[in-house]
């Protein structure tokens, strides 16, 4: 198996440190809004990057951090007049929920940066004592000049670094010297006891942190996106191989592309995004996943509703099939068995159907290629069937090559598919007529008092309701 290493900027054999075990670290939300699709593409690609390897028989162990103490959780508390701890559980949850709907269930654990003050605390002290990191009347923060391969994973020389100012401090040696730890304000709140006083833990150090206290100083495959790589994964890079003295921190640094919209990058700062909740309001998960993986993990992919109609359609090309298949697999015409030299030849074409598609997969997780390998095998089992040159068994066996595909691409063949999501309209109508027969059901019961009170809420919503003498009733939206 062959992994493209951001690091080195090539393909590398993929060998972990521990034989079959694989662990895996992608970094996380900050839980301060609705996660947009651009985030689902990167944990898409890494959902199907654990379902492989796992199929591959690795034992892995996907870790997936959560940060739920920030600048922008803070901000965003205090426009909304909410506790900031509060904020963050809300969208942690909605982000749960969110990766659940789209099939994002290979997480094993997933860390929040509050519960892991401690060993935050922990790798500051250690910085400080080997001279990488110092205090001053702001803070705690690491001196980028200490440590040698700064820039490494960016590839950046010593003049590209000096350009970049990440956090502009008077108080700090070096303009890229960046927050280990933040000491508090005036009012603010979100705060823990340091050695250095009541503050909190700057982004960076929250992540090397937890992998340090799950995998230890050094794992195998650390993910994200790619605007991530500078100055965040450097970051990390830098604490913990400083931190630890073993190198190098993560044997596989895996980069996804961006998500754009129009040629532009989709980001919350920019304004173009399409939360994943709105997403799936209009497209079902699977036509999403087929989308996100008909391009290359590191290639950009541009978002529209073009590109997604296309892919919910060739998704149903393979349904179709399926559904032919669990027909003929039902009907007593479809022979048993075929000639002996048939059987062979369909043996031999599923048999090297299977061996492109784990070639490709086996290629980076080359996955627009692997759903090359399933049209070609639909293509030719339909020729078959209309050939009627195919057997039951055949047949069988070919429904359960893509019975393995659809599992490690997390996307569902069944000829049935999804349940289709509910429009908004027609999600508006279901809780109306709900309210409706509530009512009925009070006035049924002479609680003629709260039946008026919900009759008189509903017309505060611009909801006219008519009462009918059988019961029920009509309503108007005006």
């Amino acid at each position: 198996m062959m992994i493209h290493s951001t690091l080195s900027g090539n393909k590398e054999p993929f060998q972990p440190i521990h034989k079959n075990r694989v662990n895996l670290f992608v970094c996380g939300p900050t839980v301060y809004d609705d996660s947009h699709i651009g985030h689902a593409r990167t944990y898409i690609a890494f959902d199907v990057v654990a379902r492989y390897l796992k199929y591959r028989g690795f034992s892995v162990f996907y870790l997936q951090n959560l940060t739920d103490v920030d600048d922008k959780i803070i901000q965003r508390a205090s426009e909304l007049g909410a506790e900031p701890a509060s904020l963050a559980r809300k969208f942690e949850k909605r982000y749960l929920e969110d990766m659940h709907n789209l099939g994002v269930t290979n997480v094993n654990f997933y860390a929040r940066a509050t519960e892991h003050i401690p060993e935050i605390i922990s790798q500051i002290e250690r910085l400080m004592e080997k001279g990488f990191a110092y205090e001053t009347q702001t803070g705690v923060y690491f001196d980028e000049s200490r440590f040698e391969d700064f820039g490494k994973l960016s590839h950046q020389t010593a003049e590209d670094l000096e350009r970049h100012r990440i956090e502009p401090d008077p108080t700090k040696r070096n303009p890229g010297d960046f927050s280990l730890w933040k000491k508090r304000e005036d009012g603010e709140e979100v705060t823990w006891d340091s050695p250095w006083g009541r503050g909190r833990p700057g982004w960076h150090i929250e992540d090397t942190a937890i992998t340090e206290t799950y995998f230890g100083p050094q794992y195998d495959i650390h993910g994200g996106a790619m605007d991530l790589i500078f100055p965040h994964h450097e970051a990390e890079i830098a604490q913990m191989e400083a931190a630890s003295g073993r190198k190098p921190l993560v044997r596989c640094w895996m980069h996804t592309g961006f998500l754009n919209v129009k040629g532009e990058k989709m980001s919350k700062s920019l304004g173009n995004f399409v939360t994943i909740r709105d997403m799936l309001q209009r497209y079902d998960a699977d036509s999403f996943r087929f989308f996100v993986l008909s391009a290359h993990y590191r290639s950009p992919i541009d978002f529209s509703e073009g590109a997604l109609e296309q892919s919910r359609r060739s998704l149903e090309r393979i349904r179709q099939l399926v559904k032919i298949i669990e027909e003929q697999l039902e009907c007593s015409e479809t022979p048993e068995r075929a000639s002996e030299a048939l059987q062979s030849e369909v043996d031999i074409r599923l048999a090297e159907a299977k061996a492109k598609f784990l070639e490709f997969m086996d290629n980076d997780f080359n996955t627009p290629y692997a759903l090359g390998a399933i049209f070609e095998l639909v293509r030719d089992v339909n020729r078959r069937m209309n050939e009627k040159t195919i057997s039951r068994k055949a047949l069988g066996d070919a429904k359960n090559l893509l019975g393995e595909w659809e599992w490690i691409l997390g996307i569902s063949f069944s000829s049935k598919g999804p349940e289709p999501a509910q429009k908004p309209e027609d999600l508006i109508d279901s809780l109306i007529e709900l309210l409706i027969e509530i009512r009925q059901k009070l006035r049924d019961k002479k609680d003629w008092q709260l039946a008026d009170d919900i009759r008189n809420r509903m017309k505060e919503l611009n909801i006219v309701l008519e009462d009918a003498k059988a019961g029920g009733g009509k309503y108007t939206i005006k």
